[in-house]
């Protein structure tokens, strides 16, 4: 039986949080590390991201911390409607996501939703080298699902 993404590799954790700089601060202290630079989910424009199927202009700001295995990714949404301000809204700080590195994100979101698990959120990177998807996956394996299709390179895993 084959993993339904092509991979089983999980490559980032995203947790939402109210106060990227107070979070990011605690994160770098408790990995001994510099904290790293925060940046934003870029120019709507250039995103031309979607929230349940309607355009949408919402964005957040964030820190990546690299650890050996894995991604970390704080995220600090705006006011707009999106999948992170839901969470944010309805359940407070906490890991909203796991992310899979994907060759296909069509083709998967396609895979995802014929099982059931409907996107929520998609669009482009800041700057437009790949893309995200947000797949809700939280009746049966209880998380929210992130596909990240990088354009220019070969996906790994």
């Amino acid at each position: 039986m084959s993993a339904l993404l092509g991979t089983d590799v999980v490559v980032q954790l995203g947790f939402v949080v109210w106060d990227v700089e107070k979070t990011g601060a605690k994160f770098a202290e408790f990995f001994g590390v510099e904290c790293p630079p925060t940046c934003t989910s870029g120019d709507p424009d250039v995103v031309k991201g979607s929230y349940r199927g309607e355009p949408t202009r919402a964005s957040c700001r964030m820190k990546f911390f690299e650890t050996p295995s894995l991604q970390i990714e704080l995220i600090q949404p705006d006011d707009t409607p999106s999948v992170w301000r839901d969470f944010l809204n309805e359940k407070g700080e906490g890991m909203h996501h796991i992310a899979f590195r994907v060759k296909n994100t069509d083709e998967a979101v396609k895979t995802l939703e014929a099982k059931g698990y409907p996107l929520l959120q998609r669009g482009l990177y800041a700057n437009a080298s790949g893309q995200y998807a947000y797949i809700d996956a939280q009746e049966d394996l209880k998380m929210i699902l992130e596909l990240l299709e990088d354009f220019d390179e070969n996906v790994k895993g």
